[in-house]
């Protein structure tokens, strides 16, 4: 069973319409990269001061962002058991950075929250935009994946 857990550590409950869009892209991610495995992950909306603080930590950046994945699955060893489910790991995204990246793009709060979600779940399942051709790689999926969000 391919599953998401949300957690809204902020006050604000203004994204809890968009929750069931999650699990669409979750599977349609899953499924535009042929992934059979049995999935969980945990989408966790945060505000400015906590995603600072745990970009600081963990990434030695100083600075608020919009979403940072921790890969639970950092290599694949090719090892697993039949049936049991593959904790992929955790997404922080910044609510604040929502409402303000979807202003400046001039796009919908419901598009940011999901394209947010998705360039998280790309990096949990081993993509990154560090070199030019892997950002390409990485970003052409994003758009395929929301593009009916446009």
């Amino acid at each position: 069973m391919r599953m998401v857990t949300i957690i809204n550590k902020t006050k604000y409950k203004d994204f809890a319409e968009y929750y069931p869009l999650i699990d669409h892209y979750y599977q349609k991610t899953l499924d535009l990269l042929q992934l059979d495995d049995d999935y969980s992950l945990t989408y966790i909306i945060t505000g400015p001061i906590a995603i600072r603080r745990i970009n600081r930590e963990y990434r030695k950046i100083d600075k608020e962002t919009d979403v940072i994945s921790f890969a639970m699955q950092d290599y694949d060893d090719g090892f697993s058991i039949e049936g049991e489910e593959i904790e992929l790991g955790d997404i922080f995204v910044n609510r604040k950075r929502i409402l303000s990246q979807a202003s400046e793009y001039g796009h919908s709060v419901k598009r940011e929250f999901v394209f947010l979600f998705v360039h998280g779940l790309l990096h949990l399942l081993g993509y990154d935009h560090m070199k030019r051709e892997d950002e390409e790689i990485m970003f052409g999926l994003q758009k395929r994946i929301v593009d009916d969000l446009f």
